[in-house]
């Protein structure tokens, strides 16, 4: 059977889970801030949803059942030194070497519902200056599942939703591309509709033209 080729101009990350494997990081940080306020650690449900969205929702949703800890939560994780977390990230095998095969032919991009965090993720693991773009949850008026980060890099290289195409393992993700029109490529999760299915990125590189 032939390999399904995928015609983009720019390849889209989302980061985590797909560009890291950030169970360990994203768990020990919510769970400081939970333990901080004498909470219990987070369920696989809270998790789940932590793993999705922007920081300023999880905590919001975290907290949902003591609202008056609310904005202290959010004074507590401006406090939080990230760069410990940071470390905990484990990097996907396959993606500097899918970066460095795709470019300087075609763009690679990062969409992601990180914040202020994303600047300490690419210096650490040492991605600088290897992606054309980046746009996370503060570049845009809405974070995924809403299509703006896609968006704003279609027209920042001026490219149609078919030249494009968006790797993510989310629910969220999987929303945003459709919102954007973008081809969707699903990470490490057979249960979301996309156009192809991989389990490390190094699968993707035979479908690109």
């Amino acid at each position: 059977m032939a390999t399904a080729k995928l015609s983009a101009e720019v390849v889209i990350l989302d980061c985590d889970g797909v560009m890291f494997d950030t169970t360990l990081a994203n768990r020990a940080f919510y769970n400081q801030i939970l333990a901080h306020f004498g909470r219990p650690p987070m369920s696989s449900e809270q998790f789940q949803f932590a793993h999705m969205h922007t920081v300023f929702e999880s905590i919001d949703y975290l907290f949902a059942a003591h609202r008056e800890l609310i904005e202290s939560a959010h004074a507590y994780r401006q406090t939080l030194s990230y760069l410990t977390f940071v470390d905990m990230m484990q990097i996907e095998p396959d993606l500097k070497p899918l970066l460095n095969a795709i470019r300087p032919h075609k763009k690679a991009a990062v969409a992601t519902n990180r914040t202020d965090t994303m600047t300490a993720v690419l210096s650490t693991h040492g991605l600088e200056g290897l992606f054309d773009m980046v746009v996370t949850a503060l570049d845009v008026e809405r974070p995924k599942p809403a299509p703006d980060e896609l968006e704003k890099i279609l027209v920042h290289f001026d490219l149609a939703p078919a030249q494009a195409l968006y790797v993510g393992d989310s629910t969220v993700d999987q929303q945003a591309a459709a919102a954007a029109q973008i081809p969707f490529v699903a990470y490490s999760n057979r249960s979301l509709s996309a156009h192809l299915h991989i389990e490390r990125l190094g699968q993707l590189k035979p479908h690109l033209v």
